[in-house]
């Protein structure tokens, strides 16, 4: 079964970014990073495969920085489910935010 990932790979996906050497494998979505305005970001990711070795070693990037997926990872109907809520709450943000500016 072949999907297309517009948005939002699943956990444990492993990702190389445009101009990087090392892959990463994402752990989570929707981080919003106070070191950068509050940006909320796609992705959060550890090296692959090293894992999460230390939580200062995080990575945050946009699924615009992906350039190219080496594995999917693990896809269902419940991580679908949650998909399609996380993209729901994610326009609801930056809705919100755009009104507060």
């Amino acid at each position: 079964m072949k999907e297309k990932f517009e948005k939002y790979l699943p956990i444990g996906s492993v990702v190389l970014m445009n101009g990087a050497t090392k892959r990463v494998m994402i752990t989570g979505y929707a981080v919003k990073s106070p070191e950068y305005g509050n940006k909320v970001f796609d992705y959060i990711g550890c090296l692959y495969p090293e894992g999460m070795v230390s939580s200062d070693k995080n990575l945050l990037f946009d699924h615009k920085d992906i350039q190219k997926i080496f594995a999917i990872g693990f896809t269902d109907d419940e991580q679908k489910q949650f998909i399609e809520k996380l993209k729901t709450l994610v326009a609801e943000s930056e809705k919100t935010n755009k009104q507060q500016q």
